[in-house]
């Protein structure tokens, strides 16, 4: 059963679009104050107009995660749960893609997100009770050819919120993931376009129709966002939960399988 206490002041970073912006509208209307941040600053005047549109209780503001001065701002406000949700996404064959463009990955989804939690972490250690939850992916558990970049920083992210969990458990931290299948809202789309600022055919080996089938299969199999904004809002707030949620459950189950056949894999 789902354990649920008063009403929460939940921050949440990447809540410019998607999931994040879904979840932190969703939070809001279930009762509980958001702090949502955003990546660009031209997303903040229509994002206010909603909230104070709709009655909720959501302060908006510009928080680009790569920027230090950005971050700073979160040590400024107080909250009683810090979600990691912001997120970038690069594909192409790791034995081509430019490795830039892998650090810039890494910046974002795995660097900044230890900037973050570290200074959500010393606030919570100090009131000794808050949660910090990281938006991983089903990637972080699993991996799919030409999404390397991507999955190798989500299994980073899953390292850091483990660890994290035991480290600050005695501090009474809680640490979470929730772990996302593939869900339309345009991420996956985009990502597998990035390669397109790099990739030639004329001089990568890589079979262009090798990295297209295999997009093609995963956007075509994407459920709808709502769903999970659903469930992020329903375990978010929660007091006791599962360390990881993976959701929905045909991709825990899809997770599972691949992990089990990664025992017995040969080369």
């Amino acid at each position: 059963m789902a354990i649920f206490s008063s009403k929460k002041t939940i921050f949440i970073t990447g809540a410019g679009s998607g999931l994040g912006k879904g979840t932190a509208i969703g939070l809001a209307r279930a009762g509980h104050r958001v702090i949502a941040t955003v990546e660009t600053i031209s997303q903040v005047p229509e994002f206010r107009e909603y909230a104070k549109s709709e009655g909720l209780d959501i302060e908006v503001f510009k928080l680009d995660v790569n920027n230090p001065l950005d971050r700073a701002q979160v040590a400024e406000h107080d909250f009683d749960i810090f979600v990691n949700n912001a997120a970038i996404g690069h594909t192409g064959p790791f034995a081509e893609v430019p490795v830039d463009n892998v650090r810039q990955v890494f910046e974002t989804n795995f660097f900044s997100s230890i900037e973050l939690a570290q200074i959500a972490a010393r606030k919570f250690v100090a009131k000794k009770k808050g949660k910090i939850v990281f938006t991983s992916s089903i990637a972080g558990l699993s991996v799919t050819p030409f999404l390397g970049p991507y999955c190798a920083s989500k299994h980073a992210l899953e390292a850091l919120a483990q660890a994290l969990q035991q480290e600050l458990e005695d501090y009474g931290v809680q640490v979470a993931t929730i772990n996302p299948g593939p869900y339309k809202t345009g991420f996956n789309d985009m990502m597998f376009e990035e390669k397109e600022k790099w990739y030639d055919e004329k001089t990568n080996f890589t079979k262009r129709s090798d990295i297209v089938k295999k997009g093609e299969k995963m956007l075509a199999q994407q459920f709808d966002p709502q769903d999970m904004i659903d469930k992020m809002v329903e375990i978010i707030p929660q007091d006791k939960h599962n360390f990881r949620t993976v959701w929905p459950e045909a991709s825990e189950k899809q997770v599972k399988e691949y992990q089990a056949k990664v025992w017995e894999q040969k080369i």
